[in-house]
């Protein structure tokens, strides 16, 4: 009943005045382009594509400028993603332009990761976006806007289908960004193959459900253009930064033995519509469509995870505050159940330690005893070697000195017998004194 006296509240308030002269509000557009190109505006473009596929020449053909160029390898072992900003400036309109090349995309063996760091990179733009506006001071006026408001997708040149990568890839990114499907290095596949080839690739977007970007029909003014280039996706282009003179005239285009192919000529190429579609028409569409669709659906499963809702369970309106306290409640309680469980585990470990160096100790305790066991065992073993070898050495002595006696006395009862049986004979007395003598020395 309340609601609806509210609808016919707001039936009744809302009236349609005549203005009996000029107040002049039909100045606000003029206002707001004024404000806009005073504040400048950014437009951020991501390159996905092969090493070697043309993404830097193409970049330099559709800004008319030579942008910074470093060669990339083909022996990437991750893919990884390269940003650098530029100021443009044509008439009185600033554009801060950043341009996100994919370094190593598809160079290596396993493919299966390679879309990973481009989601990740987009959402970390959008988390860094989202993160500004939460803020309780928020400067999101002269806030550097990092997120992707396009995506060209080179594709190679085949003629046959797209790799499984590609589907895979864009696939992963078409709720996330703006994909521009290209058909890169065009002057390689002959006009009918190149038809071919373009209806090839839309069926095989349709049947893998893969959305890419739709140029937009509801505004009158652009409705016949975009309605038309539509159906002339995907664009394939030629880019160049070789200047050729053809009939007094300097053109971008690429020259081969067999002729020369007008990046800007429409029959040779379609760099004209995608330059027309992508910076002339539809420029603030893409940025609109970034931060109304792709951001919008990342920050409403953002602030979901969080647990932020804008009903409750029985249907009704709830303030941001109780959602925060409620929420604020639930991790205050998840973290001390995971305190709870940290320390339990903690005193598990140690018990479990503690037993486990206890039980070296006690491994440790009983090998020492062994070894104490060894080497009193040794060492009494040894001392009774010793004792043996002493008594030997004792009894060694005894039998040297018994041995040593018996000679003396066999030795001098020798020399005294002949002493007795020639008295008469002179020359027996001096000899058994030079005998003793010799013998006394002998046993010295």
């Amino acid at each position: 009943m309340a609601a609806a006296d509210a609808d016919i509240y707001t039936s009744e308030e809302q009236r349609t005045l005549t203005l009996g002269g000029h107040v002049g509000f039909d100045s606000l557009p003029d206002q707001l382009v004024s404000k806009s190109v005073s504040q400048g505006f950014s437009f951020n473009v991501l390159c996905v594509g092969e090493t070697g596929i043309g993404k830097s020449t193409l970049m330099n053909t559709l800004f008319s400028t030579t942008f910074e160029k470093e060669e990339a390898s083909h022996y990437q072992n991750v893919v990884h993603l390269r940003s650098r900003a530029y100021d443009l400036r044509e008439s009185n309109v600033a554009l801060r332009l950043t341009i996100v090349d994919t370094v190593g995309f598809g160079d290596q063996v396993n493919k299966e990761e390679s879309y990973k760091p481009i989601e990740d990179y987009i959402d970390n733009q959008f988390e860094n976006f989202l993160q500004e506006e939460l803020k309780i001071k928020r400067s999101l006026h002269d806030y550097s806007d990092t997120r992707i408001h396009v995506c060209l997708f080179f594709i190679t040149p085949t003629g046959h289908s797209l790799k499984s990568l590609d589907l895979l890839t864009m696939k992963k990114l078409d709720t996330k960004v703006n994909i521009i499907p290209i058909i890169a290095k065009a002057d390689t596949i002959s006009r009918c193959d190149l038809h071919k080839f373009k209806t090839k690739i839309m069926s095989e977007l349709v049947n893998n459900g893969i959305q890419i970007y739709q140029f937009p029909t509801d505004d009158e003014a652009v409705t016949e253009i975009n309605s038309s280039m539509n159906a002339h996706l995907p664009f394939a282009v030629v880019g160049s930064s070789e200047e050729v003179k053809i009939e007094n005239k300097l053109v971008r285009a690429r020259q081969y033995p067999w002729g020369t192919v007008h990046v800007e000529n429409e029959s040779h190429c379609d760099f004209v519509k995608l330059r027309e579609m992508l910076v002339r028409v539809n420029m603030e569409d893409l940025r609109e469509q970034t931060h109304t669709r792709h951001y919008e659906l990342y920050r409403r499963c953002r602030l979901e995870t969080l647990g932020f809702r804008d009903t409750g369970p029985d249907g009704q309106t709830f303030s941001l505050q109780d959602t925060y306290m409620t929420k604020r409640r639930e991790l205050l309680s998840e973290l001390q159940h995971r305190e709870e469980a940290m320390r339990q585990t903690f005193v598990s470990r140690v018990k479990d330690t503690e037993a486990e160096l206890k039980e070296r100790e006690r491994e440790l305790h009983e090998r020492f005893e062994l070894l104490k066991r060894r080497h009193q065992d040794e060492k009494r073993s040894l001392e009774e070697r010793c004792q043996e070898l002493e008594e030997e050495m004792i009894s060694f002595s005894a039998r040297k000195a018994t041995a040593g006696t018996l000679q003396f006395h066999t030795l001098q009862s020798s020399l005294t017998l002949p002493v007795k049986k020639d008295k008469d004979k002179k020359n027996f007395f001096t000899l058994p004194s030079e005998c003793s003598l010799t013998a006394g020395r002998s046993l010295n």
